[in-house]
């Protein structure tokens, strides 16, 4: 058990303080929900209720939504653009170890299945991890909008107005008034990150440079 602790440590804390917090979302959220039910004169839903509500799952998934949208198109960019002196940049001049062609492990008995079976399995393989947090961010963003449709509409209810289809809801400006919002900031947190690099470090991390390592040293 401490092995598998030690061995798997970092995703255990991000996962462990992921459920904290969502956890602490789902019951300020439902007692935030309520509140408000109230003060329209409304019944407060059960919680049970509550985890099916349009109000959870935009709030969710508005926020998913732009975590996976802003580290997807990170690691496209990341293969392409430079940044001198930053630790989150490939090297200025010649190839890093990532860009070497996969194919000439192809023999390697230690190398993933689709490098060993190529063709298909690693065209696919190679452009996997992009490829799979774009496809987290269209689910994301399609229940951000299922969710959102029922949430508006009920407030559109609550006012006089007409319930909305979530195509309705894509083109209205609440809608893209909420994804902007959460992806200007994830990408300004990005964008420090890269540039808060160049300059400062934190020992031990590997997502800064040694602390000794001059300023334009550039990648880790």
């Amino acid at each position: 058990m401490s092995r598998a602790l030690r061995n798997n440590g970092l995703a255990i804390a991000a996962f462990a303080l992921f459920a904290i917090s969502f956890a602490g979302q789902l019951a300020t959220g439902w007692r935030a929900h309520s509140a408000d039910e109230r003060e329209h004169g409304r019944p407060a839903p059960t919680f049970a209720a509550y985890l099916r509500s349009g109000h959870l799952v935009e709030a969710t998934f508005e926020n998913w939504e732009s975590e996976f949208f802003q580290m997807g198109l990170f690691v496209v960019l990341t293969t392409m653009l430079r940044q001198k002196g930053s630790s989150e940049s490939k090297s200025l001049e010649g190839g890093d170890e990532v860009d070497e062609d996969p194919r000439a492990h192809r023999h390697d008995p230690d190398a993933p299945w689709p490098v060993r079976r190529g063709g298909l399995a690693l065209a696919l393989y190679e452009r996997s991890l992009s490829g799979a947090l774009f496809l987290l961010f269209a689910i994301s963003f399609a229940l951000h909008a299922e969710g959102g449709a029922r949430e508006y509409s009920s407030e559109q209810l609550a006012h006089g107005g007409a319930a909305v289809t979530v195509w309705q809801f894509l083109a209205t400006s609440q809608f893209w008034f909420q994804s902007f919002q959460n992806w200007q900031s994830e990408f300004l947190s990005v964008g420090v990150l890269v540039v808060l690099t160049i300059w400062l470090r934190d020992r031990g991390s590997p997502q800064s440079k040694p602390v000794a390592a001059p300023h334009a040293q550039t990648g880790e």
